[in-house]
């Protein structure tokens, strides 16, 4: 029985004897004994943590929340090199907050909003503290807006390089490796959250920007046209990007997802776009290894800076420096970018350290490609890789490469190796269903190596901890890899 009825039985029993005149002759002057209030839960609330606990990049990310979606309005001017932007977080708190942080670098902060009322925030470094009017309740849903502006800058991405948002002569790349987009929008900036994109990048109408996912159309209004798109799985921040200048484009659709590319008129026509054309053709022979390719749209983008000397997978559109075509087509890179959409984008890092999981699949799929095309057999490039990798490849585990060496020759060809490693260790059949199964039980997902190394044992019905052992985190050569 509640406490309220109870309450309400004990008036109208009182009630009734007072009426009839019947029971204790002292009832009309003993007054009824007030119940107890109820207990009343107590809330606790404390500060998100400034960092996702990463063991290689602490200060990465943020504790205290998962981000479902960012809605981001960006307006940029490469003339001026001014950027101003409204990011609208829909969040969900996984603790009690009296407050949370964002990543934000080098960019100015103009108010902050928490479910529509205006919240404090202080900008500390590259952290942005978010103090709400009321505390955030664990499981509860919130919006958090922010308004921004200021020049944005490179960073130093430690592994591989400069990175970020990156001026550049007819406009911008917003593009890097293990972080990036901090440098243009406030983000829970670790692969461990990810989250839906809707973005808005208004710039001159003379040029184009491009984003991930599915092209929404263009909006021209005066000299300035707004480029909409929107990624609807689930993308890690470091994956998301914005490229802006003066681009030869090509559209297309393929198996009702539409195809966007872009390649600089920096470059002359020619071997980029051949290459980039076959992005389809690739990601259809990716697809009967791997299973159903797992997002809404295809494409890619070539640019042309000395600062970007790499090709970065990028969620459904990757982007590839000129330089990977100067030799003529080349289709290994593409193959390799791709693979990332199952292997690294699709099925994401839990933590920096399983680096591995995403580059020695993406090579071993350029290995499979190279096959495909009847350039070299797959054993064959094993064995060159055997044979000549250097001491240094061979000294550096794959799997715990350490920050310096997180994109070196071990984690990439070392990496590769391993996984071939595991496919003559339990034979093509368990090989190629691990595969599609990782790829099918992780998807969308975060997963680590233990959870691969799970897998692959299920799947094969072997004891798998010595091979990857001694492939993944030994530092010296393992001896060829044969049956078990």
């Amino acid at each position: 029985m509640t406490l309220a009825r109870r309450r309400l039985l004990g008036v109208l029993v009182v009630g009734a004897l007072l009426v009839s005149g019947c029971g204790d002759p002292d009832a009309e002057r003993t007054a009824p004994v007030p119940a107890e209030p109820a207990p009343t839960a107590s809330r606790s609330f404390a500060p998100g943590a400034p960092g996702a606990g990463d063991p290689y990049f602490p200060s990465y990310g943020n504790g205290g929340y998962d981000v479902g979606n960012y809605a981001l309005k960006i307006r940029y001017d490469p003339a001026t090199d001014r950027l101003s932007g409204t990011a609208t977080l829909r969040a969900t708190a996984t603790a009690n907050l009296s407050a949370f942080n964002l990543d934000l670098a080098g960019l100015t902060v103009r108010s902050v909003s928490v479910d529509g009322v205006r919240a404090r925030h202080a900008h500390r470094g590259d952290e942005l503290v978010v103090t709400p009017a009321t505390g955030l309740t664990s499981g509860n849903g919130f919006v958090a807006e922010i308004r921004y502006d200021g020049e944005p800058a490179a960073l130093d991405n430690e592994a591989i390089g400069e990175g970020g948002w990156l001026h550049t002569s007819d406009g911008a790349i917003a593009l890097g490796q293990p972080q990036s987009a901090s440098t243009w929008f406030p983000v829970n900036d670790h692969p461990s959250d990810k989250a839906t994109y809707d973005v808005e990048i208004t710039v001159p109408k003379r040029l184009t920007a491009v984003g991930n996912g599915v092209p929404k159309g263009r909006t021209v209004r005066g000299d300035w046209v707004t480029w909409s798109w929107s990624e609807s799985a689930p993308m890690a921040s470091y994956l998301a990007m914005v490229v802006i200048g003066k681009f030869r484009v090509t559209t297309a659709e393929h198996k009702g997802r539409p195809v966007f590319s872009a390649v600089t008129t920096k470059v002359a026509d020619g071997a980029p776009d051949r290459s980039i054309a076959r992005t389809v053709e690739v990601a259809d022979y990716l697809e009967s290894i791997f299973g159903p390719y797992p997002f809404s749209a295809y494409g890619g983008v070539v640019v042309a800076d000395d600062r970007v000397r790499y090709a970065l997978e990028t969620q459904s559109r990757p982007v590839y420096s000129a330089g990977f075509f100067r030799q003529g087509d080349n289709t290994g890179v593409i193959a390799h970018e791709l693979a990332h959409q199952w292997y690294g984008d699709s099925v994401s890092l839990t933590r920096w350290q399983d680096i591995w999981l995403n580059e020695g699949l993406a090579t071993y799929a350029e290995w499979l490609w190279a096959e495909h095309t009847g350039s070299s057999s797959v054993q064959h490039t094993f064995d060159q890789k055997y044979d000549g990798a250097s001491g240094q490849v061979w000294r550096t585990p794959p799997g715990r490469p350490g920050v310096a060496n997180l994109f070196s020759s071990s984690v990439y060809e070392r990496g590769g190796m391993a996984v071939h490693a595991l496919r003559v260790a339990v034979g093509d059949s368990a090989f190629f269903t691990i595969l599609r199964t990782w790829a099918a039980e992780q998807r969308h997902g975060n997963a680590t190596i233990a959870d691969f190394v799970t897998l692959a044992e299920r799947i094969s019905r072997k004891k798998l901890d010595r091979l990857f052992d001694t492939w993944l985190y030994g530092t010296e050569r393992p001896p060829a890899p044969k049956p078990l």
